[in-house]
């Protein structure tokens, strides 16, 4: 007979509406504890244990919060290291973004694996990341608060919002101090609130956040951050449509836009550069069209996608994802089988 106590998801609405669910690995035995949490949070993203993580006590615990659209999570869990990567994008819908705000702990040692930004090193207390890019971190044992919004919410105060991809904030500046509170009285609070207002908190706290990641990078509402946001959409859109083209290069969108090239490269200095940001944009797109044409070769994709030549292509794709793209394509795969 089994007396563990269940380690599934309890899911109960809340007497306001508010949709609840509660997980908890106490139940299992200390061996299999980081492996049933590995399950629990595997669809979106991937726990990296070690063979002495296996054989170490293991405690983690989540209560899950939705209210419409906005989901807010509260999770307790030892020292972890945690990644989600290409692959684990190619094979779900998740495209929000979220905002990790840890009430206690922290994380490091963030790396997003493009060569736009070096990994963080240094803990942090807030984490922004672009559930549509890849990343991998490690958490301290810690309790942190995520929220999930979506892009739209981003994008009222970031005008780019991809940028905020793995941007961390320590916690040290008066508005970061203040989004901890407010963060942590919402924690206290959200099982007592009406659905609407644990939608008015949520949404407070995710605008509060996205302000304080724009005042890192000197975006504000006036007029000349309305004109850098509205030059780089532009960039971005014409980018976009000219994707698949050979002749594409920094020197042909400066050509056909006809914009200031100083202006043009610090929009774009985050991303390492034009020419940077349309590789990693065209690698992207070929990671999702060898998941979605299993029956185009490698050599077509990298083609069709601009890259002169299948060597050139798959270095490029090595290089930002760590994998030649026949491994991804299998890889992929069999995380697809593995879900059916």
């Amino acid at each position: 007979m089994n007396s563990r106590a269940p380690t599934v998801d309890v899911c109960r609405p809340l007497k306001h509406g508010i949709a609840h669910s509660h997980f908890s690995v106490r139940g299992e035995a200390p061996q299999r504890r980081l492996l049933a949490w590995r399950d629990r949070v595997g669809h979106l993203v991937d726990v990296l244990p070690l063979r002495s993580d296996l054989e170490r006590p293991f405690q983690a615990s989540i209560d899950r919060y939705q209210v419409g659209e906005l989901v807010f999570t509260d999770c307790r869990s030892d020292l972890i290291v945690l990644e989600r990567s290409l692959a684990r994008i190619s094979t779900d819908r998740v495209r929000d973004f979220v905002f990790h705000v840890f009430l206690e702990g922290a994380v490091e040692n963030v790396a997003v694996r493009t060569s736009r930004r070096d990994p963080t090193p240094s803990a942090a207390s807030i984490l922004a990341l672009d559930m549509n890019q890849p990343v991998r971190m490690q958490r301290q044992a810690c309790r942190v608060i995520a929220f999930f919004v979506p892009g739209e919410l981003v994008q009222e105060v970031f005008p780019d919002p991809e940028a905020i991809h793995g941007r961390v904030l320590h916690g040290s500046t008066p508005l970061e101090r203040l989004i901890i509170e407010h963060v942590a009285a919402l924690s206290r609070t959200i099982a007592c609130m009406s659905a609407g207002e644990a939608d008015g908190a949520i949404r407070a706290a995710a605008k509060l956040l996205v302000a304080a990641f724009g005042r890192q990078v000197r975006l504000s509402g006036d007029t000349r951050a309305a004109a850098r946001a509205a030059m780089f959409g532009q960039v971005r859109r014409y980018i976009q449509a000219h994707l698949t083209e050979d002749e594409l290069s920094p020197e042909s969108v400066l050509n056909a836009l006809q914009l200031p090239r100083p202006t043009i490269y610090r929009l774009f200095q985050h991303e390492g550069g034009v020419g940077a940001y349309i590789r990693h944009l065209r690698l992207r797109h070929a990671a999702d069209e060898l998941i979605r044409y299993p029956h185009l070769s490698v050599i077509e994709i990298a083609y069709g996608l601009g890259f002169k030549s299948a060597s050139d292509f798959t270095r490029a794709f090595r290089r930002a994802y760590d994998m030649a793209p026949q491994d991804f394509r299998a890889l992929a795969d069999k995380m697809v089988q593995t879900q059916r």
